[in-house]
C-alpha cells in the first residue's frame, strides 16, 4: 500500500466546516485500502494568530515543507481587522505560497449541466464549459517593492504599490500553460495590459518568444485583460486555457467564478516547480471561496470547492487519476440528483447544509467506485 503525506489547514470561518468534508472522503479512500494518506493538521491565519501571535508558525511552514501535498481551508475575517499588516491572517497564506515557491495558480471554471441555470449568463453561453484560468501567483503587484503608505509635506498621503516581472517568472508560467494546453483542447490565450503596462509588454514578448521557440504546436492568441474580462461574459467558451500575471488572474478568475453559477464550486492548485530529481512539486490545494464569516458556524458553507480540490491534489500530486475522476464525477451526480447548498439553490431542489452535501458526495463515491 503506497502512502502520501498530506497536510490540512483548515484556517479561519467555513474553513474547518468544508475541510471536514474532504476529512471523509480522506477517510474513504484510506478504508479502501489501495492507496493510504497520512494526514496531519495545523492552525493558519486568525486561527494561528489567536494561539501563536501570528499566521502560521515555523513549525507549520516546516511541516508544509515535508508534505506531498497541502489541502487548505480559508483564513480571515473581521476579528482580525485591526491586527498589524504584516502579521494579518492572509499574511499566512502569502507566506506560504512565496516560501514554497508556489507560482502556478491553476483556476479551473467548469458548469456542471446541472447547474447550468444558476450560472448569471444564460445557459448556451455556460453549458458544457470548462475553462482553466493559469494565474502567476509569486511576482507581480502582489509582491513588487516599494510597497507603501507615505505622508507628504504637504500633509496628503500616497500609496505606492509595484508591479515587477523577470523574463525568468514570464518563461517558467508560460511553459506550464502550454503544457497545460496540450492536454486540453491546445489552446492558450495570453492576458496582460500592454497598451498601458511596461509589464505587460515584456510579457507580451516572452510569451510569444516562449511559444515561438517550445511550444509552436500551440495555438497562441494574446488579448488585452480588459477584454479577455469583456469575453469571458460575451463568449466564455471561446477560452480554453488563459495565462495572466497575478494581479489580473485574481480577477479574471473570480469573474470566472460567477459563470459556474457560485465562487463556491471553484477549486484551485498553486503548484512550484518540478524537483531535479524526484520531478514532484509542492503543491497547496484550494477552494477559491473565501472565510465567509457571514455564515461561519451555520453549517450552510458548500462544501464542493473543497472537495474538488482534494481530487486536483490527487490528479496533479498523487497521480491518482480515477480517484480524482471519481470524485469528480460523484459531484456530478450528486448536483443531478437535485441537492443545492444555499448559493446555488434553485426551485425544486433539494436544499442541503455543508455535512449533508458532503455525505452525499461521499456515498456517490462508494456506489462509483463498488
Amino acid at each position: 500500500m503506497s502512502a502520501h503525506s498530506l497536510l490540512l489547514l483548515p484556517g479561519d470561518g467555513i474553513g474547518p466546516e468544508v475541510m471536514a468534508e474532504v476529512e471523509r472522503l480522506i477517510d474513504f479512500f484510506n478504508k479502501k485500502g489501495k492507496v493510504r494518506f497520512e494526514t496531519s493538521t495545523e492552525l493558519v491565519g486568525g486561527a494561528a494568530i489567536d494561539k501563536h501571535g501570528v499566521p502560521l508558525t515555523e513549525e507549520a511552514l516546516g511541516m508544509a515543507r515535508a508534505a506531498d501535498a497541502i489541502v487548505f481551508g480559508a483564513v480571515g475575517g473581521p476579528k482580525w481587522d485591526k491586527v498589524a499588516y504584516g502579521i494579518r491572517p492572509e499574511a499566512g497564506l502569502l507566506r506560504l505560497r512565496k516560501e514554497l515557491d508556489l507560482f502556478a495558480n491553476l483556476r479551473p471554471a467548469i458548469c456542471y449541466p446541472a447547474l447550468a441555470e444558476a450560472s448569471s449568463l444564460k445557459r448556451e453561453h455556460v453549458e458544457g464549459l470548462d475553462i482553466l484560468i493559469l494565474r502567476e501567483l509569486t511576482g507581480g503587484t502582489y509582491f513588487g517593492e516599494p510597497k507603501e503608505i507615505v505622508t507628504l509635506e504637504n500633509g496628503q498621503k500616497r500609496a505606492v504599490d509595484t508591479t515587477v516581472y523577470t523574463t525568468f517568472e514570464i518563461e517558467r508560467i508560460a511553459r506550464v500553460a502550454f503544457d497545460l494546453a496540450r492536454a486540453r483542447r491546445n489552446k492558450v490565450h495570453s492576458a496582460e495590459k500592454r497598451n498601458v503596462m511596461k509589464t505587460g509588454v515584456l510579457w507580451n514578448e516572452v510569451v510569444t518568444a516562449t511559444h515561438a521557440r517550445e511550444a509552436k504546436d500551440v495555438e497562441l492568441q494574446h488579448i488585452l485583460a480588459d477584454a479577455c474580462s469583456m469575453q469571458l461574459v460575451r463568449n466564455p467558451k471561446q477560452f480554453d486555457v488563459i495565462v495572466c500575471d497575478n494581479l489580473f488572474g485574481d480577477m479574471l478568475s473570480d469573474e470566472a467564478a460567477m459563470l459556474t453559477g457560485s465562487i463556491g464550486m471553484l477549486p484551485s492548485a498553486s503548484l512550484g516547480a518540478a524537483d531535479a530529481k524526484t520531478g514532484k512539486r509542492k503543491a497547496l490545494y484550494e477552494p477559491v471561496h473565501g472565510s465567509a464569516p457571514d455564515i461561519a458556524g451555520k453549517g450552510l458553507a458548500n462544501p464542493i470547492a473543497a472537495i474538488a480540490s482534494y481530487a486536483m491534489a490527487l490528479r496533479y500530486s498523487y497521480g491518482l487519476v480515477k480517484e480524482a475522476e471519481l470524485i469528480e464525477k460523484a459531484v456530478a451526480n450528486t448536483l443531478a440528483q437535485g441537492y443545492r447548498t444555499a448559493d446555488i439553490m434553485q426551485p425544486n431542489m433539494r436544499k442541503a447544509g455543508t455535512a449533508e452535501m458532503g455525505k452525499a458526495i461521499v456515498e456517490e463515491v462508494e456506489k462509483l467506485a463498488a
